[in-house]
């Protein structure tokens, strides 16, 4: 153990030494100082060990060392960074850095993602092609001749990588809660039979939870909203008496996924029964949550009408974003169910709208 740790020490060593001499080297070229500076501010920006020199295939050459005065008559230079994603430290990713002979004079650089896996997602062609393109892209990083752009070409690639990796956890979340979903109301649980039979008072007087949907009630259930980890899906249904209401909950509490939530049941009704408006809301732990769905039921003034969300917490604080996505999947779940009709259209909105499910 003692030796591998040694031998990896001294390899990176080994690296960190070749790029200075590799600097050095540059630095003799009047024409590469530029190049040389950038690396070197690079090297002490990332580490000694997040850059070395690029070498295509194992015992192939380092490219890119100058063996001439002059940089027209160099090659490409190619070197190889390591960088970790800002809010993922697990997750690094490599770049290769190509510096054309005529950088940063006329030409910009080129930068290639090498990783072809960024965690346990496989890089896909559009991810790879817009690295390609980050200085000659109008969504990439304005270049500017006599510039040194590097830097900002990594922080930019960085930046996407990560919006990318998120953007795929945060699907992958969704998808095993849907996959749930669609689990829980494919499969009913069968209890096997009691080995024996039970006579005692508990059990006799038991009275179960009636989990059971009130007739004619039709739950719709928009699409999930994904931020940071955190789930939040909006349903409504139509209701006609306040009564129905406990009953619509706890069928809904009955599905495991929906239970095992952070807030299953943040939720907010109105009914007109005859001449009275009855309402009410519930934050299920989420302060003011519910009045703040009570609230978008009155101004879009919608009745007859409840409307619960359900969020899973992924671990990360959102701070006032929730009660924008607790809205959002709220509004997305009456446009869907046809409430918002009721209302001015163009009041109506939401990022998701019209896109779910009715049971």
């Amino acid at each position: 153990m003692d030796t591998n740790v040694s031998s990896t020490q001294s390899t990176d060593s080994d690296t960190a030494m070749e790029l200075r001499d590799f600097i050095a080297k540059l630095m003799q070229s009047s024409d590469l100082e530029s190049v040389a500076s950038e690396i070197d501010v690079l090297q002490s920006i990332y580490g000694d060990h997040a850059i070395h020199l690029y070498r295509s295939s194992p015992g192939s050459p380092r490219s890119g060392i100058p063996n001439h005065s002059s940089s027209s008559a160099l090659g490409a230079i190619r070197y190889e960074i390591s960088l970790n994603l800002p809010s993922h430290e697990d997750i690094s990713i490599r770049i290769l850095v190509s510096i054309p002979p005529t950088y940063p004079a006329s030409n910009p650089p080129q930068l290639q993602l090498l990783s072809r896996y960024i965690g346990a997602f496989g890089v896909d062609s559009s991810l790879f092609g817009s690295i390609l393109r980050t200085f000659i892209s109008v969504s990439g990083v304005e270049w500017t001749p006599e510039s040194v752009c590097v830097f900002d070409g990594l922080q930019n690639v960085l930046e996407r990588c990560e919006a990318w990796y998120e953007d795929k956890l945060n699907r992958e979340t969704a998808g095993e809660l849907l996959r749930e979903d669609a689990h829980t109301h494919n499969h009913v649980s069968v209890e096997p039979d009691e080995p024996f039979a039970s006579s005692t008072a508990d059990e006799k007087d038991r009275v179960p939870l009636d989990t059971a949907l009130p007739e004619g009630i039709k739950i719709v259930e928009a699409e999930p909203i994904v931020d940071r980890k955190s789930v939040f899906i909006g349903r409504a249904c139509r209701i006609s008496d306040p009564s129905q209401v406990p009953l619509i909950l706890n069928n809904l509490m009955s599905e495991r996924h929906v239970s095992r939530a952070a807030h299953p049941i943040i939720n907010a009704w109105r009914c007109q029964v005859g001449s009275v408006l009855h309402q009410d809301n519930d934050d299920d732990g989420e302060t003011a949550a519910g009045s703040r769905l009570a609230h978008l039921l009155s101004i879009l003034e919608i009745n007859n009408v409840l409307v619960v969300v359900t969020r899973w917490f992924g671990g990360i604080h959102l701070g006032p974003d929730r009660f924008k996505h607790i809205n959002h999947a709220a509004r997305n779940a009456l446009e869907l169910g046809g409430f918002l009709e009721q209302t001015d259209e163009s009041r109506s909105g939401g990022r998701n709208a019209g896109k779910g499910r009715k049971r």
